[in-house]
């Protein structure tokens, strides 16, 4: 994505969220599976409603699809120790704060 694209604004990203039946956290394959499956439901060629209502649904689908890939593609990820160990597991939680500890730790030196 070239960087002179606007990010989208919250407004827009909420739209986008809700569009595409997004929890408040999702993976990039969440995002491409609900994409996936909305574009599927309403596909001109296999939805039975109205045709122009399901190009309608389609467009609005991919413009939100847009929106949400976008904000993703600009987020700025923070590699800061204090924000990455906020995301620690269970296990490296433990070992971090006693890994080397004789008694709590695993006994390794």
């Amino acid at each position: 994505m070239s960087t002179s694209m606007k990010s989208p604004t919250y407004a827009e990203l909420v739209a986008a969220k809700s569009r595409l039946e997004l929890q408040d956290r999702a993976t990039m394959e969440e995002i491409r599976s609900a994409y996936t499956r909305l574009l599927k439901r309403w596909h001109p060629d296999t939805h039975p409603g109205d045709r122009e209502m399901c190009c309608e649904m389609t467009r609005r689908i991919v413009e939100a699809y847009r929106t949400v890939v976008s904000y993703c593609e600009t987020y700025q990820y923070s590699f800061a120790e204090e924000e990455l160990r906020r995301h620690l597991s269970d296990e490296e939680w433990w070992m971090d704060r006693f890994g080397q500890d004789p008694v709590w730790g695993d006994g390794r030196k």
